[in-house]
C-alpha cells in the first residue's frame, strides 16, 4: 500500500498541532494564546481545563453553519458582512436573499447544481480530534485524582468537552448521516486508521450523541463555575438532547423505506461487508423511532418543566417612551443573561469582540421574509388568515398584515413607517414609507419587503458604525424544548398527552394568539396551507392538520433564526419542490403599485402580482424557472480524495471503506442522479 501515514492522517482523520494552548476572558469567551505549553505538562487544574476547553467553543472569526471544519462549533454572529445565524434561513420558504438561493434547489445538470467535490467537505475531523484529545487525557488523570481544583468544577469541563464532540457529530450526522464513530486519538498506524474511517450507520452515530449528552448531563453543573450562561451548562445539554433525539426520530419517521436510513432499499452501507446484514441496536428501525422520540420527549420535559418562558408585553417600540418587551428584548439586548428562558449566551465586548448585525440589518440587508412565511401566521383570534370570520385585511400594504396577527410577526418584522431607533439618538428615525425593493445597496434593499427584526436593536449605537454592534446571541433557549415535547408526543402517539397541550397553550399564549389550538385546526384547509408552506408535506404528500399546526408553531416560534432548513430535511418535506417560486410582498394590483411603477430591479407585472425575487432578470439566473429539488440533496455528498486516499491503490474509491452518499457519483464535479429515491 503506497499511501504514506502523513497523507492518510491528513484526509482521512486530520489531526491537530495541540502545543498551543488557549485561555479565554470567562466573560465574554474572548480567545488569546498565553503561551506554548506542551498538554502533557497541562491540563491538570480545573482552571487550566476550563481556560483550554473554551477553544472549541467556536471560531468567532470564522463562522458559517456550512463550513467544513467550524460548521460543527456553536453559533456565533461575526464579522464586516453582517453574518450571523439570523441569515441562516435565507435559502428555505421562509427567507431569501435578493436575487439568488442556494444550488441545494439545482439538482441534476440544471446550471450551477451541486456537485461531488474533488476534495474538502464535511468528511472533516479536526474538532472531533481535538476533543478526543482532551477527553482521553483529562478523564483518566480525573478518575486516578490527578487534576487539582474544586471537584464540581473540573467535573464541569469534563463535561464541556463531551457536550462539544456530542455538538460536532451533531453536525456531521446532519449533512452526512452515517459516519465513522472515533473516541480515540488514532496510533500511527495505517491499518488502524483505514478501520476507523468506516462509516456507522446514523441511528448508531445518533445514539452515541446522546451518550455523550447523558455523560455531559451527569457531570455539568446547573450554574457554570464561571461565565454564567456564557458557558455551557446542565439545560443546555438536556436542550441538545432533546434536538438530537428529535431530529434522528423524525429523519428516520420520515426517510423510512429509501436509501437514506439503514436497511432502506439501495442503502448503500449494504454494498460493504461491514454493513452487510445489519441489525438494529433494538430490532427494527420502528423502535429506533419509537426509542428516539422518547428519548426527545423525556429530555425535553427536562427543560420545559423547569424554566418559564419568558413575558411577551405585545409592547412595540413607538417612540422614546418605549419601556422594553422581554421577548423582544431578549433577542436585541447586550446582554439577556438575566431571561431565564436563555439557557446559554454569546455575549461581545465593544471595543474588544463585536459584530456588524445591526449596521447592516435597519434596511433590509439584502434578506427578507417571504410571503409563503407572511401567509403562515396566524390571526390573534387562533383562526388562519383564510377562515372565515379571520378578520385579516390583506397585503396590499405591508403594514395591513400586522393587523390583528400572531404577535411574533408584529414584534419581529419591520414595516414601513415603524419606529427604528428609540435610544442612542437625538430625534427619531423610520423605516421609509414603501420598502427599498429596487436598490442592491447591502444595508439599505430588502428582498422582499418584509424586513427581518430578530435581533434588531433598538439602541442607534449597535448599528452606527461598522463594529460597534455588541447585541447578544442567544446560542439556546427553553421554548425549544417545549416545541420538541410538542413534537415528539404527537409523531410517536397520534394524540398529544396532558402536558404537550399545556405547552402548546403556553407558547400561544405568549404569542399572542388564542390558547385553542383545537379552533385552529378546525379550521385549517390543507390544500391551502400547501400553496405556501413546504412543511405541509413529508415524503411528497400532505400531513394531517394536527402536525401541521405543531409545524407551524415551530415556524413561526424561530422566526428569523435559521432553523428552518434542518426541519425541512428531518421532515422530508422538499420532495414535491419543481419550479416553485419564492415571492415576497404584493407590488402590483393594490395600493402599492403607483409607487413602484416604472422602478427597475422589479419582477414584471405579468408574472405575478407579488414581488418574485428569482425573476427581476432572466440573464445569468440558474433560479429564473423556480426552485427544484432531488432526495439526493437531503445530505452532502463526500468527496472524491476521502476515498482514494483510504483505497489500497490510491486509484479506485469503489474499494475504499468508505461508501457514497444515496444519489451521488464517484467521480468528481458530478452531479446528483435525480432518479435516486
Amino acid at each position: 500500500m503506497k499511501t504514506t501515514y502523513s497523507k492518510i492522517l491528513k484526509n482521512l482523520i486530520l489531526g491537530i498541532s495541540l502545543t498551543t494552548l488557549t485561555v479565554g476572558c470567562n466573560d465574554y469567551l474572548d480567545i488569546t494564546p498565553p503561551s506554548n505549553i506542551s498538554p502533557e505538562e497541562y491540563l491538570k487544574t480545573s482552571d487550566q481545563l476550563g481556560a483550554y476547553i473554551t477553544k472549541y467553543y467556536a471560531d468567532y472569526n470564522n463562522y458559517n453553519k456550512d463550513s467544513d471544519d467550524k460548521g460543527g462549533q456553536l453559533p456565533s454572529h461575526l464579522g464586516s458582512g453582517g453574518e450571523s445565524p439570523f441569515r441562516d434561513d435565507t435559502s428555505t420558504d421562509n427567507e431569501t436573499n435578493k436575487g439568488g438561493s442556494s444550488n441545494r434547489f439545482l439538482p441534476g445538470t440544471m446550471d450551477g447544481s451541486w456537485k461531488v467535490g474533488a476534495s474538502g467537505g464535511k468528511w472533516h475531523f479536526y474538532n472531533i480530534y481535538a476533543l478526543n484529545f482532551y477527553l482521553n487525557n483529562v478523564v483518566p488523570r480525573y478518575e486516578k485524582g490527578e487534576i487539582s481544583g474544586t471537584e464540581s468544577h473540573v467535573k464541569h469541563y469534563i463535561g464541556e468537552g463531551y457536550f462539544l464532540r456530542a455538538h460536532e457529530y451533531f453536525f456531521r450526522l446532519r449533512k452526512l448521516g452515517d459516519f465513522p464513530i472515533i473516541t480515540e486519538v488514532q496510533p500511527d498506524n495505517m491499518a488502524a486508521l483505514v478501520e476507523v474511517s468506516k462509516r456507522r450507520p446514523r441511528n448508531e452515530v445518533a445514539r452515541f450523541i446522546l451518550e455523550d449528552l447523558d455523560r455531559a448531563i451527569d457531570l455539568l453543573s446547573e450554574n457554570a463555575p464561571d461565565g454564567g450562561k456564557v458557558r455551557i451548562t446542565k439545560k443546555a445539554a438536556q436542550l441538545l438532547k432533546a434536538r438530537v433525539a428529535l431530529y434522528e426520530g423524525t429523519w428516520e419517521r420520515y426517510h423510512k423505506g429509501t436509501a437514506f436510513v439503514p436497511n432502506g432499499p439501495g442503502w448503500p452501507g449494504a454494498t460493504k461487508d461491514y454493513g452487510q446484514n445489519y441489525q438494529f441496536p433494538s430490532g427494527s428501525i420502528d423502535n429506533e423511532i419509537d426509542f428516539f422520540l422518547t428519548q426527545a420527549m423525556e429530555a425535553a420535559a427536562a427543560v420545559a418543566d423547569n424554566v418559564q418562558l419568558a413575558n411577551n408585553t405585545g409592547v412595540i417600540a413607538e417612540g422614546f417612551g418605549y419601556t422594553g418587551n422581554p421577548y423582544y428584548d431578549m433577542f436585541a439586548s447586550t446582554d439577556p443573561t438575566g431571561v431565564n428562558e436563555v439557557l446559554m449566551v454569546r455575549m461581545y465586548k465593544d471595543g474588544v469582540q463585536t459584530h456588524w448585525w445591526n449596521h447592516y440589518l435597519p434596511g433590509g440587508g439584502t434578506i427578507g421574509y417571504t410571503k409563503q412565511f407572511e401567509k403562515s401566521f396566524l390571526m390573534a383570534n387562533g383562526l388562519p388568515i383564510y377562515a372565515t370570520g379571520s378578520g385579516y385585511e390583506g397585503d396590499g400594504l405591508v403594514g395591513k398584515t400586522k393587523v390583528g396577527r400572531d404577535g411574533r410577526w408584529n414584534l419581529f418584522m419591520k414595516a414601513p413607517n415603524e419606529v427604528q431607533k428609540v435610544t442612542g439618538t437625538p430625534e427619531l428615525t423610520y423605516f421609509p414609507n414603501f420598502p427599498n425593493l429596487e436598490s442592491t445597496d447591502g444595508k439599505v434593499a430588502s428582498s422582499t419587503g418584509y424586513i427581518h427584526g430578530k435581533g434588531y436593536s433598538l439602541d442607534a449605537y449597535q448599528g452606527s458604525n461598522m463594529g460597534n454592534d455588541a447585541t447578544a446571541y442567544v446560542i439556546f433557549r427553553a421554548t425549544e424544548a417545549y416545541l420538541i415535547y410538542l413534537e415528539a408526543c404527537y409523531v410517536k402517539n397520534n394524540s398529544l398527552d396532558s402536558k404537550a397541550q399545556d405547552y402548546w397553550r403556553q407558547i400561544r399564549r405568549r404569542a399572542g394568539v388564542d390558547e385553542d389550538f383545537n379552533k385552529t385546526i378546525a379550521a385549517t384547509n390543507m390544500a391551502i396551507e400547501a400553496e405556501t408552506d413546504w412543511g405541509a408535506y413529508s415524503q411528497g404528500g400532505l400531513i394531517d392538520a394536527t402536525l401541521f399546526n405543531i409545524r407551524r408553531e415551530r415556524r413561526c416560534e424561530f422566526i428569523g433564526e435559521g432553523r428552518r432548513m434542518d426541519d425541512l430535511l428531518r421532515w422530508r418535506a422538499m420532495d414535491q419542490l419543481n419550479g416553485f417560486q419564492i415571492e415576497g410582498c404584493k407590488i402590483w394590483g393594490e395600493e402599492m403599485a403607483d409607487y413602484y411603477e416604472g422602478k427597475n430591479g422589479l419582477s414584471p407585472k405579468g408574472l405575478s402580482e407579488y414581488l418574485r425575487p428569482y425573476q427581476v432578470t432572466e440573464n445569468n439566473n440558474n433560479y429564473y424557472q423556480g426552485l427544484f429539488f432531488a432526495p439526493a440533496h437531503y445530505l452532502d455528498p463526500i468527496a472524491i480524495n476521502h476515498f482514494m486516499v483510504s483505497s489500497p491503490d490510491e486509484q479506485t474509491p469503489s474499494e475504499s471503506p468508505i461508501y457514497q452518499n444515496p444519489g451521488w457519483t464517484l467521480e468528481s464535479n458530478q452531479p446528483c442522479d435525480v432518479t435516486v429515491k
